[in-house]
């Protein structure tokens, strides 16, 4: 592809012989589901954050249903999180019968706002958790959330699935809270297509976890299968779900964490770049920055009074231009169903719906290179520059 004329898509993976030949291997192990890769890859994974416990899953929604089940979450209970997230973030508590307390986010950003929780907290009954998002790759801020967690006496599961690789001097975004839930969809730093990963320090909550990731079942089918004495031999002992993560994708993981920190450095470049033009211009603000910034997504911040076109139109003409974009995220009590079930209007948690009615995610991804995001920037200039007459 010529970087000065081709397509730049608003997210691309980055894959290389070295994933073909970790899949191909386990194709020809003849072992696909979860096994030795899939360990390896937890093991690794935990290493890596310095989590005590890492459990694969098969996508990030699955790991936050496995984190509030393990928590206790059920019919009574109240889980406080952000609006603006994606649907699996708040849908999880739903699943297991429990309400959703939504808490508005810092003004001018898109995290969870600790004063705003606060009061949350003070005024809601029977909260069991709060669940914090780190919302493209820009960690919460951690100390605040846990001191109020801790303070009312409830849990905190960090919903961490754009923050990897993100490092703050206490640890690694996910890492902080009771427990944590990374992504691995196709968009992230590193990916496996699909899946995702469970950090925990605490050995009890793991423990529940692994058993409900596969039916509830107290052996593992690696171990089953492999064992010399009894394989056949297993016990249910809870009402579990199907959500391990197969070797087929693990082997793509294991590979991608050895790149992670390279990938990373790449990201934060064409955030620098895109800082450099979009500070000069008088209709854009660049997104919050702050430590430990995993660039998951950079989301451009229009200046409505500035701009002498709308939103919608201005990502038309991006796309006509040769730059593909989205939106993160429609705040979720503009949703019918949180809205109707919660009575909420757009107006109900302001900051949320301010955020989502300027901001675009811009491309950012390993292997943009410095050409291609100089040609986003000069073009996100261009169209929305004045007009002359």
């Amino acid at each position: 592809m010529n970087p000065s004329t081709d397509f730049v898509p608003f997210a691309l993976p980055s894959l290389g012989r070295e994933e073909e030949d970790a899949v191909l291997a386990v194709l020809r192990s003849g072992w696909l589901t979860t096994g030795s890769v899939a360990l390896e890859f937890e093991r690794e994974f935990a290493s890596f954050v310095g989590a005590e416990h890492a459990l694969a899953v098969n996508s990030a929604t699955s790991g936050l249903h496995l984190a509030l089940e393990a928590l206790g979450v059920g019919p009574g209970d109240v889980v406080v999180t952000s609006p603006y997230t994606f649907a699996s973030t708040a849908a999880v508590a739903r699943h297991l019968g429990a309400e959703v307390a939504f808490c508005d986010v810092v003004p001018g950003g898109y995290n969870m706002d600790p004063g705003r929780l606060e009061t949350v907290l003070k005024t809601t009954r029977n909260v069991k958790a709060v669940l914090p998002v780190h919302v493209g790759g820009l960690p919460c801020s951690m100390d605040e959330i846990l001191a109020l967690a801790r303070r009312y006496g409830c849990a905190v599961v960090e919903d961490a699935a754009h923050a990897f690789p993100s490092r703050l001097p206490g640890g690694f975004a996910g890492t902080l809270g009771d427990i944590g839930v990374y992504s691995f969809y196709a968009t992230k730093t590193i990916t496996t297509g699909d899946g995702g990963m469970v950090v925990t320090a605490d050995s009890r909550l793991a423990k529940r976890m692994s058993t409900m990731r596969m039916h509830g079942i107290d052996r593992p089918v690696w171990d089953r299968y492999t064992s010399k004495t009894g394989s056949w031999s297993y016990s249910v002992v809870e009402a579990g779900y199907k959500y391990n993560l197969p070797d087929l994708l693990a082997a793509l993981g294991r590979e991608q964490l050895k790149k992670a920190d390279r990938f990373l450095e790449e990201r934060r470049r064409v955030a620098g770049i895109y800082g450099e033009v979009f500070r000069s211009l008088d209709f854009v603000d660049p997104p919050p920055d702050g430590p430990g910034h995993a660039w998951h997504l950079y989301s451009l911040r229009l200046r409505p009074d500035s701009l002498r076109i709308g939103r919608d139109e201005f990502v038309d003409l991006l796309r006509e231009a040769g730059v593909g974009t989205s939106v993160h995220f429609i705040p979720l009590h503009t949703m019918p169903y949180w809205a109707e079930r919660y009575d909420l209007t757009p107006d109900s948690f302001p900051e949320a719906l301010a955020s989502f009615l300027r901001t675009i995610s811009l491309p950012i991804w390993q292997g943009m290179g410095e050409d291609r995001a100089r040609r986003v920037a000069r073009i996100v200039a261009e169209t929305g520059a004045p007009r002359s007459v």
